[in-house]
């Protein structure tokens, strides 16, 4: 192992700076795979509990991924969207790098479920489905539940109507329409196979593995205002949020 960066570097921090140029220089672009475990640890003379924790800064970093029983890869911007959630205001954020396009715009209709997690007293309320891109590529596909005095403030806006296509988000929308500005998020991440209108709108197969990620968006007194249930593609989109300790 290279100890040019010192006597006192870590032998994973000196594997992970090797890995790290190699990736940036591009060495392993177009789907190539990245040495596996066994081979760094073979090649460099180390413990493969040290090529993960390489690893593991890499992905940290979000220079590569992994994908469980086929390997390593480096992230390429043109391929994957990556984006840092910490805070509500990164979620307002969205607007500034991907395109929001209306698929089903937004009116009123039954919807048991949504209409229980949002807390109400009737089972009709406002959904709107849109698809968000970065670049040319669509990654999620979405459909937002508003109780009818919180859609009231957005029925009219060019954004949500048929076929629009705009660089917003509906909760951005909303902000500045609201008595009590959102300062929670609620959110829940599981796995769902596409559905045919997932399947159609996200160009995947039917049945294909998504993240399904639902929010649930509450006002300063607590009162629920908006409910998101979303379909990531896997292989398009990278999520990271950064957990702190209480108190640091």
């Amino acid at each position: 192992m290279d100890n040019k960066a010192g006597e006192s570097e870590p032998a994973y921090a000196q594997l992970a700076r090797q890995l790290r140029t190699a990736v940036e220089a591009g060495r392993y672009s177009n789907g190539t795979r990245l040495p596996t475990e066994a081979e760094l640890a073979r090649q460099h003379g180390v413990s493969r509990q040290t090529v993960r924790r390489a690893f593991q800064d890499l992905v940290a970093d979000d220079l590569v991924y992994r994908v469980p029983g086929r390997g390593t890869f480096a992230n390429e911007s043109n391929r994957r969207y990556r984006r840092r959630l910490g805070s509500i205001e990164d979620l307002l954020a969205l607007s500034a790098d991907t395109l929001m396009q209306i698929v089903t715009p937004l009116r009123r209709g039954a919807h048991i479920d949504a209409a229980s997690r949002l807390r109400l007293d009737t089972d009709l309320l406002y959904s709107v489905v849109l698809r968000r891109l970065h670049g040319s590529t669509p990654f999620v596909l979405t459909t937002i539940y508003l109780p009818d005095e919180i859609a009231a403030h957005v029925i009219e806006a060019p954004e949500l109507q048929p076929g629009a296509s705009s660089g917003s988000t509906v909760i951005g929308l909303l902000e500045p329409h609201l008595d009590t500005p959102i300062t929670e998020a609620a959110q829940s991440i599981t796995v769902a196979p596409a559905s045919e209108q997932v399947a159609s709108e996200l160009n995947c197969a039917v049945g294909h593995p998504l993240l399904r990620v639902d929010r649930l968006y509450s006002n300063g007194e607590g009162l629920p205002v908006e409910l998101s249930v979303s379909y990531f593609l896997p292989e398009h989109y990278t999520y990271r949020v950064t957990l702190r300790r209480t108190g640091h």
